[in-house]
Parts: structure tokens; sequence; C-alpha cells
């Protein structure tokens, strides 16, 4: 029987984390350095990514960046290049890079549509098909957590607006999830999605500042997510302690999708 401790250090691990330069992808990637993993982030805007890691590395994590545009051909590839080279493995893939975009379904246009799309469905298929690929199917281990939505589970408030395309991509990275898990589980890879209610963002910022009083009402927790939240159960998948959970949406949203 092991230590309960030892089953969730994350000691001589790799961990991807997309959007990981602010926000939720931020906060995952804290969690998994303190426990021992080392980071790469990937994010578009190369500022952003050099901030990040100057934050992580001074509280003790070994981190670095790749900057890249996941919703283009030819980032997946680049950004294991990157991981190879400042590490020489992948062991944990966070997909959390995404878009999103407001409008009415009758006037959603297709430019809007195919972005969302192309980052949070082609996007995260693309990456972790490559790193699977490169990495995880001939090691037969690894972990793949991806970022879901509770509006991938339910649909977006009619109050606050249209979202489909983001809906839409959410629910998709819910059965993207299942599907894999299936697939991928003879290799030893664990694919499971965590759901996050609101959490305060620059994607979220301007939902928030109309509809805070709203969310906050309307969640059983009566708050919205905090900075701290995502970080238990994002370490609970990346390591042995997750081992046997796979194929699975974790929803983090302080009850706001059980009303």
């Amino acid at each position: 029987m092991s230590a309960l401790k030892t089953l969730f250090d994350l000691s001589g691990k790799t961990a991807v984390v997309t959007g990981g330069s602010r926000g939720l992808g931020l906060q995952i990637a804290e969690a998994l350095g303190e426990f021992g993993a080392r980071l790469v982030l990937v994010s578009r805007k190369a500022v952003d990514l050099e901030q990040a890691v100057e934050q992580l590395r001074a509280s003790g994590c070994e981190a670095v960046a790749e900057a890249a545009d996941l919703g283009t051909s030819g980032a997946a590839e680049a950004v294991i290049e990157a991981a190879l080279r400042a590490y020489g493995e992948i062991d944990i893939l966070v997909n959390n890079a995404g878009a999103t975009w407001g409008a009415p379904a009758e006037e959603h246009p297709l430019e809007a549509w195919n972005k969302v799309m192309n980052l949070n469905i082609t996007g995260v298929f693309l990456l972790t098909q490559a790193v699977g690929r490169r990495c995880m199917i001939p090691n037969r281990r690894g972990r793949i957590i991806n970022i879901a939505s509770i509006e991938g589970l339910q649909g977006h408030m009619p109050s606050m607006g249209g979202a489909l395309a983001y809906c839409t991509s959410k629910g998709g990275i819910v059965n993207f999830t299942r599907a894999l898990a299936v697939e991928w589980g003879r290799y030893g890879i664990t694919v499971n999605a965590i759901a996050p209610g609101y959490f305060p963002s620059k994607m979220t910022r301007v939902m928030l500042d109309k509809h805070e009083v709203e969310v906050v009402r309307t969640t059983p927790l009566g708050k919205l997510g905090g900075p701290d939240d995502l970080k238990g159960v994002a370490v609970l998948l990346a390591s042995a302690a997750g081992a046997h959970i796979t194929g699975q949406t974790l929803v983090v949203d302080g009850g706001a999708s059980v009303i």
C-alpha cells in the first residue's frame, strides 16, 4: 500500500498546460508545479507567458514556455518539440486553451463559429493526437485533462445572451473525453475532463460585469470559483491518486448546475 501523499507526487513528470499564462490554466499549472511537475506553458502571447513563467519559477516551480496559436495547423508539433527539447517527455496534457463568442444563434457569424471550433475542438484533437502518438502511447502511460465547462452540460442562461458555439464546443469536449478514454485505456492513458462553473477571468469579465449578482444568487455555495478551486481536482486527475478514474467529467461549480 502506498503512502497517501506519495500518490499525489508529480516529481519527474512533465505537464503541458495550454492557455497556461493566466486564469484557470495558470491556476492548474501552479498546482501541478507545487506537486513537482515540470511545466510547459502554451499560449498565443509571449509576453504573458514570460510573466507566468517568472511567477512560477519564483515559487520554486520548473517551467518553460512556448508561444503558439493552437487553432492553426502546425502548432501541435511545435509545442511537442519544445516540450521534448526542455524535458525529454510529456506525461500530462492539460487542454485548457479556449475561445468564446457572444451572439444570438440566428446572428452568429460563421467566422466566429469556426474560430471557436478550431481552437476548442480541432486544436484539442490535434494536440492530443500528436502527444498520444509521440509520447503517451509508446510509453503506455499518460494523463489527459480536458477543460470543459458546465455550459457543455447545459444551456447558457437565457438572460446572458447567446453562446451557441462555446456551449457546443464544450459539449463536444465532454464526449471527446469519454470516447478517447475508451480507445486509449488499453495504453494505460487516462482521459478526464473538468467542467468549471463561473470563475473570474478575462473570458468571463464582460459577462460577470453584467450578471455576477445573478450568477452568485443561483449558485448554492453563493460565490464564484476562486483561485484555488481547481487545484485539488487537477492534481488528483494528473497523479497516481486518480489512476482508476477515466472518461469522467468532474464539475467544479459551487453547485450551480444542480439547480
